[in-house]
């Protein structure tokens, strides 16, 4: 597989405390199946849908699991993980964790934007990331939710190259991110005051293609999930937001059924 361009979304995995229900959770709603926990990456555990990686799910190191708040971490695609560190602090964000290899799969860190969103940078070794993408049970898109978006905007272009262009619709701030190609790489969403409480922080949400949105959340619910809202129709499809039983926010979407004209960019 070829190196994917610079600030392609590549991976994504999240930390649970109680790593059997996310498993059970996410076997049901997504239908993914797992791999053996890695003992010497912390029981790092690979999900697979049709035996292709699609995401992985961990438990908290030792001594975290009181602070440890679940959360889906995207990652973005790096030739050089020490050189995107650097333009990442000269750009008003915050390396949380050094860059680090991970054995020969790869190299990473953890960084957040000026405004508090958190996301992962993966430079690839032997693991080069989504071996499925669009496709049912498998990443399809994400959105950086942020309440400042003058400085994510201004952040994101400048550390990965993005162009943007704006949705045109008065009553909607909402961006999407290019490198250079037709096809879009990230949205980014202003978080309002009305849907989002305080307590919310920015975050970045993904969403995994499913062949029936309102079965989805269904099956979610059933399993201690809740809906925060849809399922609604709109021109990219079918959707709904949820939070998994452990507090991990994500989105689920039906691409196949579209509803309305695709909106214009400007």
């Amino acid at each position: 597989m070829a190196a994917r361009p610079e600030g392609t979304p590549v991976w994504t995995d999240a930390m649970f405390t109680d790593l059997e229900g996310a498993k059970t959770f996410y076997g049901d709603v997504l239908g993914w199946t797992f791999g053996e926990s890695s003992s010497e990456y912390g029981n790092y555990t690979q999900a697979y849908k049709n035996g292709k990686a699609v995401a992985a799910v961990v438990p908290p190191m030792p001594g975290q699991d009181g602070e440890a708040r679940s959360a889906w971490c995207l990652y973005l695609a790096s030739p050089d993980v020490a050189a995107t560190a650097e333009k990442i602090r000269s750009a008003g964000g915050t390396v949380l964790m050094e860059p680090m290899q991970v054995g020969d799969f790869g190299s990473m860190c953890l960084a957040q934007d000026p405004a508090g969103v958190t996301f992962g940078v993966w430079q690839a070794g032997r693991h080069e990331g989504f071996e499925l993408e669009g496709e049912t049970g498998s990443y399809t898109w994400a959105e950086v939710f942020t309440r400042e978006p003058a400085k994510s905007d201004a952040f994101f272009t400048e550390v990965f190259g993005y162009g943007s262009k704006k949705i045109k619709d008065e009553h909607v701030d909402y961006r999407i991110f290019d490198l250079g190609g037709p096809q879009p790489v990230l949205g980014r969403m202003v978080m309002s005051a009305e849907d989002f409480p305080p307590e919310v922080p920015s975050y970045v949400q993904l969403y995994f293609a499913v062949d029936n949105c309102d079965k989805a959340v269904e099956a979610a619910e059933r399993l201690g999930g809740r809906k925060v809202f849809g399922p609604m129709d709109s021109p990219f499809g079918r959707f709904a937001a949820v939070l998994d039983p452990q507090g991990a926010p994500f989105a689920v979407i039906d691409a196949k059924t579209t509803v309305g004209e695709m909106p214009e960019l400007v």
